[in-house]
């Protein structure tokens, strides 16, 4: 259908399957893509697929991603869409969680998505023409597990930290024309890989529908965000859990 043609959408953090389908889905809509990653491997590999762009960075390093994404967006010619996917899981007894376990999460997730955040906006403000609503769009992937949850409250934070940063961007670059929304997927198939299979089956049970989401799941809802059809949202969180929070 190509709801994507000609925009320029920079993709953070593609190494994980929620990240990877993200970027196919929106090439498979025509847009041209540049993808931010800490494994240089995985980035050029999937750039080499879509035809796009890629860059390797360590996220947690202000100063290095400042200047790659300067680099991508002048490559690019400018951006019209962001997607922060940068982040980590981790699962840890509150009363063995070292500090440093609890920062990691912020500085991969949160304090990333400031910085990119930052860098993609000063470039979408003053690009807004009268025939667009929207000047840009930000989306930030949090998840459901910053409402809290047991044995992940690094996690918990860092996704809660996610979608209070989302809400007050959201207010700040509004009056600009960007909007800036996040997405919340309930546990996934990504998540599952080395885990028991008794925990991946009482995380499928906290769907009605009875199953992880896949990672297209995430990525359409994504595309939803990133098009026209969403130019009065923002400041949102989308939740994509199949129901989880039903319970």
């Amino acid at each position: 259908m190509n709801r994507l043609a000609g925009r320029r959408v920079v993709v953070c953090g593609v190494g994980q399957e929620i990240g990877a389908a993200v970027v196919r889905t929106f090439a498979g809509e025509a847009a041209r893509i540049a993808v931010l990653d800490g494994c240089a491997e995985a980035a050029g590999r999937l750039a080499e697929q879509v035809g796009g762009s890629a860059y390797a960075v360590d996220l947690a390093d202000v100063r290095g991603t400042r200047e790659v994404m300067d680099r991508a967006i002048t490559r690019l010619g400018g951006i019209d869409v962001l997607v922060n996917n940068a982040g980590v899981l981790r699962f840890s007894a509150l009363l063995d969680m070292e500090p440093p376990d609890f920062g990691e999460g912020f500085a991969l997730g949160t304090q990333a998505m400031l910085v990119t955040t930052q860098v993609a906006a000063r470039a979408m403000i003053g690009f807004r023409t009268p025939s667009a609503d929207c000047a840009g769009k930000v989306i930030n992937i949090a998840g459901v597990g910053g409402t809290g949850g047991g044995g992940q409250a690094h996690y918990a934070a860092s996704k809660a930290a996610v979608m209070a940063l989302t809400r007050a961007a959201a207010y700040e670059l509004g009056p600009h024309g960007i909007t800036v929304n996040c997405l919340c997927p309930g546990y996934s198939i990504d998540d599952v890989p080395g885990v028991r299979a008794d925990r991946a089956d009482m995380w499928s049970a906290l769907s009605p529908l009875g199953r992880l989401a896949e990672p297209h799941d995430v990525a359409r809802a994504a595309l939803f965000l990133a098009s026209s059809d969403s130019d009065y949202l923002t400041g949102d969180a989308l939740n994509v859990s199949g129901g989880m929070l039903l319970h």
